[in-house]
């Protein structure tokens, strides 16, 4: 069963502790890797930055599941700057995961809330306002 979900994590001077994560590993649970995004690629230069802070990685399937784990047992540098972006493909828009007191935890986002839902790792996260909101505007023909 096909299942996409994104994930995107920011993490400040973590090159050495994201690299393992870019290159394939049998041992891991799952199977894709990371892309690191560093301003080369904003700049249109092949030469990659000294410093990245954000990594991107789509699942098309549902082995992801021990990720959250495994990046929180990661020796980070800056672990308060950790910030993990999930989006599934059912979700309105990106849950986020800080770590807090060394646990990789969920931050509960305004106007959001998530439900459970099997067929997903992290369950279904919807925006609150979005069906008040459709219903206040005017329609336009």
């Amino acid at each position: 069963m096909s299942r996409y979900t994104e994930v995107i994590v920011l993490a400040r001077r973590a090159e050495e502790v994201m690299g393992p994560l870019t290159r394939p590993d049998e041992g891991r649970d799952w199977h894709q890797c990371f892309t690191r995004v560093d301003d080369g690629m904003f700049y249109g230069s092949r030469m990659p930055s000294e410093e990245c802070y954000v990594w991107v990685i789509q699942f098309i399937r549902h082995n992801w599941r021990g990720l959250l784990s495994h990046l929180e047992s990661l020796v980070w540098p800056d672990p308060h700057s950790v910030q993990v972006l999930v989006r599934d493909e059912d979700d309105d828009c990106f849950g986020l995961w800080m770590i807090y007191d060394g646990k990789l935890v969920e931050v509960p986002l305004p106007r959001t809330e998530r439900e459970p839902f099997s067929a997903s790792v992290t369950g279904v996260l919807t925006r609150t306002d979005r069906c008040t909101e459709e219903l206040s505007r005017p329609h336009q023909k």
